[in-house]
């Protein structure tokens, strides 16, 4: 292994990314996106947007090399004999410069790697030739999707009066164009509740206590899946689709369909999540304890100098995000295999030797929903309104993208 891409792959194991990896070339180039995304620090949508068009790229090029599904655009003229590795690897690498260039030399060395068990000759140059093909395809068709749209959120304020002036994230992307999705409020949820019903102050209470930074009522492991699930973004859902897909011992064009349909669901689930949270614009626990004395419910009560576990994101409350990621995941691998799946387990950098391990998806998204509550940056209801929108975007796009020809 040449040296630049040893350090590749050594950012991929620092983000947590263990587990059953490098099963096969579609796995191997999901490692070193989502290694990518990460080292280049992209925010956790762009960063699933960019893994959906390497994933897409991939597959478009091995489904024209054996066209058993539906395209997502179009199927293109392939030879039949091109090597489908040399494709898959080529398709992922040529979206990755296009995307981060700067990370270019490490990239070329994971390539040389990725193609050095492939025999010299046609095949392995055709196959090149598709996979490039396959990748400026798809970034065409992505390249005004609105995605680098600027954030122009106005903050809330009056002439001259100072606010904090960190802008919130995610204020546009809600309107970037979905992969498969009709558009990004087709599932919104329904408003969350008002501040003077009992559920509000059922959920106001359950995260100013078990979430607060010190003196809470978490129990040990409680905080150990709080900090574990600080980790954000494509490295803590990926690694179960890599795990599914090695369990399950799919070809090369099934893994590389899995993963486009996965990474879809994904980026779609982000469209959704920002159009949601910008339309209802709910406060954050720590707003909302530190202002209690506003709420008109007197089951609620003011603490000045309440703090979350962790450091709350920049972006409105409902619904979470962290939940309907996992929510998309989850309900897209659940679409194809069903609840119960092969065991899994998951590591994260943000909890050190802890490990958890799941046997059905509807623990593992219970779980988060748990976490956020445990890290103090949502309530209850709002994790559950996120797990069910990303559930519904997850089935929505397998049921509606790259099915089966016959």
């Amino acid at each position: 292994m040449k040296p630049a891409a040893v350090s590749l792959a050594s950012v991929s194991i620092c983000l947590g990314l263990t587990g059953n990896v490098f099963a096969d070339m579609v796995a191997d180039w999901n490692v070193h996106g989502v290694a990518t995304t990460q080292t280049a620090r992209q925010s956790p949508s762009m960063a699933a947007r960019n893994l959906a068009i390497v994933h897409l790229a991939v597959f478009e090029a091995l489904n024209s090399v054996e066209p058993r599904y539906a395209p997502y655009l179009a199927q293109l003229p392939a030879d039949p004999a091109s090597s489908a590795e040399a494709a898959a690897a080529a398709a992922a690498h040529q979206v990755l410069v296009r995307l981060i260039p700067e990370q270019t030399q490490v990239l070329d060395a994971a390539l040389r790697d990725s193609l050095a068990g492939i025999a010299e000759g046609p095949a392995k140059d055709k196959g090149m030739q598709l996979g490039r093909q396959a990748a400026e395809a798809i970034l065409g068709v992505r390249s005004n999707d609105g995605s680098a749209a600027p954030n122009t959120y106005r903050p809330y304020t009056v002439a001259g009066r100072y606010v904090p002036t960190g802008l919130p994230q995610g204020y546009t992307w809600g309107s970037v164009r979905p992969f498969v999705l009709e558009r990004g409020d087709q599932f919104r949820p329904p408003a969350p509740y008002p501040l003077t019903s009992a559920q509000w102050a059922k959920d106001f209470n359950e995260i100013k206590r078990m979430g607060v930074k010190v003196g809470s009522g978490r129990t040990p492991e409680q905080s150990d899946i709080a900090r574990f699930w600080a980790l954000t973004g494509p490295a803590t859902y990926n690694p179960v689709a890599r795990q599914v897909s090695q369990a399950k011992q799919l070809d090369l064009l099934d893994n590389a369909r899995l993963f486009a349909l996965f990474s879809m669901a994904t980026a779609d689930a982000a469209i959704a999540i920002f159009d949601a949270k910008y339309a209802y614009n709910l406060w954050r626990p720590i707003t909302a304890i530190r202002n209690a004395d506003i709420d008109e419910n007197d089951a609620t009560q003011l603490d000045a100098a309440w703090e979350p576990f962790i450091d709350t994101p920049m972006h409105p409350e409902y619904p979470c995000a962290h939940c309907t990621f996992q929510g998309a995941a989850a309900g897209a691998l659940e679409a194809m295999f069903g609840d119960a799946i092969p065991p899994f387990s998951l590591t994260s950098t943000a909890a050190p030797g802890v490990t958890r391990r799941f046997e059905r998806l509807s623990d593992y998204v219970a779980e988060v929903i748990d976490a956020r509550v445990f890290d103090g940056v949502h309530y209850r209801t709002s994790g559950e309104a996120g797990a069910a929108l990303g559930r519904k975007v997850g089935e929505y796009v397998v049921q509606n993208a790259l099915k089966p020809r016959y």
